[in-house]
């Protein structure tokens, strides 16, 4: 498998299947003692949301599976804040702990007191964006001054939770200056674009000038990917599933923050898709256009190759935009059999059954992969997102008893966990800062831009073009 983090390894182990982990026993017996947990074949289905509060936290005889964990913490969210879920927990903490104190047994107390930091520490290392939350931060100190009050001969409890405490914090500050970072990049710069029959300079810097070589930009790109990828967290994209339902009136705090960096992803697919059609258009002779559009094609074939089908799906996207898809002229001197390979791998019917067959491939190979370079698996973003919310949408969080349907979120977090696998791999490609600052930050045309551009190396050819391109030089002269 593509290397994860730690975390994610120890919580989720080989997969997220959701089946009881032999030796991990029952808590309180089993669902039954409840009744309101269902299981199916070993496999937590459904059960009310005190019912699986309460199947989290652990006791003396019992530690709940580590994908019950993952899976619950991750889709908790979208029925109660992170901060309400965790003082629930401090409150089941603290009957039980009064129970065994009452029993007198220091040794099961000390043990109870161990599971609970452990799950604290599980919960801190996976999802520490819910404790930047001052309530959820109150809430962890609270239980954690209750569990130290049995510690007093060697500290081992309290030097646990010393370290989850740093940990977390650092975690917490990592974030913050990756979000301060985030908010102080900007999109390309947006060019006005040519005006009027008006020559470009004759040393234009163009992407040809900064690197010939498909197989180069491809790695780039996926250097670029793989950067903005890492910075996703598994509670940014189940904000999918917590935004889109207007009818569950709880919202996690956090969740009403505005997540740059799924913004910030979404964005960089849009830019690269309007700077290939940018390098396209603003090229003046044809013979040199009809270059540029088998270099981007070639590039977008080697990041199919790479595995990197973000980059790949953005490149198809610019080079079908209208302002490029028109330049009937400049597209009859290309040699399009690539071209038409790769529309065929993202050809959009049966709902994208080539791309995911190529990406089932990609993620087998990178699963049986002994090199890094053949663990890359970067899907296209935006299809991902969809799968989530489609997923969301046809199954309902709530089944007529009332029951949380949780089989729904085991698939949602399989899913998601995949994701984040694909994310922790290290690019295994040399870093070319002068064509990653090219691709970040060369100027980009507008949509009016690239129609002008267009129209002016080949005019328009019916009524509606002819209407268009008159619009436009009527606009472009008034502002003038």
């Amino acid at each position: 498998m593509p290397q994860t983090s730690v975390v994610f390894s120890s919580i989720l182990g080989p997969s997220c299947s959701g089946q009881v982990q032999p030796g991990m026993g029952e808590r309180g017996g089993g669902a039954g003692s409840s009744g309101d947990l269902i299981f199916q074949d070993g496999r937590l289905i459904s059960g009310s949301l005190e019912a699986l509060m309460e199947h989290l936290v652990p006791t003396v005889d019992y530690y709940p599976d580590r994908t019950y964990i993952f899976t619950f913490l991750l889709s908790s969210r979208v029925f109660v804040p992170p901060h309400d879920l965790l003082a629930r927990v401090g409150q089941i903490c603290l009957e039980q702990r009064q129970q065994l104190e009452a029993g007198s047994d220091k040794a099961r107390l000390k043990s109870f007191s161990a599971k609970i930091v452990q799950l604290l520490k599980e919960w801190t290392e996976a999802f520490p964006y819910d404790f930047q939350d001052e309530k959820a931060m109150a809430e962890l100190k609270a239980i954690t001054h209750r569990v130290t009050q049995c510690d007093e001969e060697n500290g081992t409890v309290k030097k646990a939770i010393a370290q989850m405490t740093q940990s977390l914090l650092l975690s917490l500050a990592a974030r913050s200056q990756l979000q301060e970072l985030r908010e102080k990049l900007r999109s390309p710069a947006m060019d006005k674009g040519p005006i009027l029959k008006a020559k470009p300079p004759a040393a234009q810097k163009d992407i040809l000038g900064v690197c010939c070589d498909p197989l180069v930009l491809a790695q780039q790109l996926t250097h670029i990917e793989l950067e903005r990828v890492s910075s996703i967290h598994p509670e940014d994209l189940m904000q999918i599933v917590s935004h889109v339902d207007s009818r569950d009136k709880h919202r996690c705090r956090g969740d009403l923050i505005k997540t740059y960096s799924l913004e910030a992803y979404d964005n960089w697919f849009n830019c690269l898709s309007m700077l290939v059609a940018t390098e396209v258009c603003r090229v003046v002779k044809k013979k040199h256009r009809t270059r540029m559009l088998e270099f981007f094609i070639d590039v977008a074939r080697e990041c199919f190759n790479i595995g990197n089908f973000n980059s790949m799906m953005a490149i198809i996207s610019g080079m079908n935009l209208s302002p490029v898809a028109r330049l009937k002229k400049t597209w009859s001197k290309v040699k399009t059999a690539k071209f038409d390979v790769l529309e065929h791998h993202m050809d959009p019917s049966s709902n994208f059954c080539n791309y995911r067959t190529a990406l089932q491939g990609a993620t087998q190979r990178s699963q049986m992969a002994n090199s890094s370079r053949e663990k890359i698996v970067i899907p296209v973003f935006n299809l991902f997102v969809k799968d989530i919310y489609f997923l969301h949408k046809i199954h309902t969080n709530h089944l007529p008893n009332g029951h949380i349907n949780f089989k729904k979120f085991w698939d949602i977090s399989r899913q998601i966990h995949e994701f984040m696998t694909w994310t922790q791999v290290e690019c295994p490609f040399e870093k070319d800062k002068k064509i990653q600052s090219y691709l970040l930050t060369a100027p980009i045309y507008s949509e009016e831009a690239l129609f002008i551009a267009s129209f002016e190396s080949e005019g328009p050819e019916n009524h509606m073009e002819k209407d268009s391109w008159k619009t436009l030089r009527t606009t472009l002269l008034n502002r003038a």
